[in-house]
């Protein structure tokens, strides 16, 4: 396996931080992104390698076994569990006086046989490793995760078709099994953690499943009582509004909020809260109505 200089792929240095690598990934990715190079194959595949080279630098513990392992990053685990377990087993048969048939050169083919090396000897007895863990992260508006979509993503050098149920919320991981590294020797596979990182951009505010917002009231509304008509998610609905409708007036307006996780055709609730708007400007025949209307209070 050729060595991937994932420095080089982000145009940064090895001394780069966290905040220097965030920014050169965000930089290249929306360069070589394919929606921005339709049918370009040199740009997918920069594409490919720019966000495998985040997904190794962009993760503390990733970065520091890439950086003291290189290529072979990916089984560090698995040499350090051996290792302590070949340390254990040798001082175990010294105790009682012989390696029961194995030499220290055995073990030094078992280790080597971990990354490429070693004799036919140590390679027959070649153990099982599971890959690596892998670590994404997928951004997206709050709308889109309103409804179940299918979503098709890259994760080193693979396309992953995915299904995001509806309801799940900004910073919660789903497990993908199978997608991480591949195993040593025959071992399974690691998964794939994806972590969802969602946009709001509306003018509701989400806390669980339910949806929050402010409806700005007129006085005379707010006083006489009338109908109006609100937004809600997925579009308008009448409300009518009570005479002498208090400034701060909350309501709930139930099945109108966010899907709940998993559990289909269940929703929050809406909860709209008044904001009693007073009128400027007046004019002086107002003025003197509500001089009036004052004088009777």
């Amino acid at each position: 396996m050729a060595f991937i200089d994932y420095y080089k792929i982000l145009e940064v240095t090895k001394n780069a931080t966290e905040n220097d690598i965030k920014k050169a990934y965000r930089k290249l990715a929306r360069k070589y992104h394919p929606d921005l190079n339709p049918n370009d194959k040199e740009a997918e595949q920069k594409f490919k390698e720019v966000n495998e080279a985040n997904e190794v630098l962009s993760h503390l513990e990733n970065r520091k076994k890439y950086d003291e392992y290189g290529e072979h990053w990916q089984q560090t685990d698995a040499y350090k569990k051996a290792k302590q377990q070949q340390k254990q087993y040798a001082q175990q048969q010294t105790s009682q006086g012989d390696f029961g048939g194995y030499t220290e050169s055995d073990f030094s083919d078992f280790f080597g046989s971990m990354f490429g090396g070693g004799n036919a000897k140590g390679q027959n007895r070649q153990t099982k490793f599971r890959g690596q863990d892998f670590n994404a992260q997928l951004q997206l508006n709050l709308k889109d995760v309103y409804t179940t979509h299918k979503q098709t993503l890259t994760v080193n050098n693979k396309s992953i078709r995915i299904t995001i149920p509806a309801g799940v919320e900004n910073g919660q991981i789903i497990k993908i099994k199978g997608y991480g590294g591949k195993g040593v020797n025959g071992g399974p596979n690691g998964d794939l953690y994806i972590e969802f990182s969602i946009i709001n951009k509306s003018r509701f505010k989400r806390d669980g499943d339910n949806l929050y917002a402010s409806v700005d009231l007129d006085l005379y509304k707010a006083l006489l009582g009338d109908e109006i008509t609100v937004n809600t998610f997925t579009g308008k609905v009448k409300l009518t509004v009570k005479p002498e409708t208090q400034n701060g007036t909350k309501l709930k307006l139930k099945g109108k909020g966010f899907p709940k996780y998993k559990k289909e055709g269940q929703f929050g609730d809406l909860y709209i809260t008044y904001n009693l708007k007073t009128p400027t400007k007046l004019s002086n025949k107002e003025k003197e109505l509500f001089t009036e209307l004052s004088k009777l209070r």
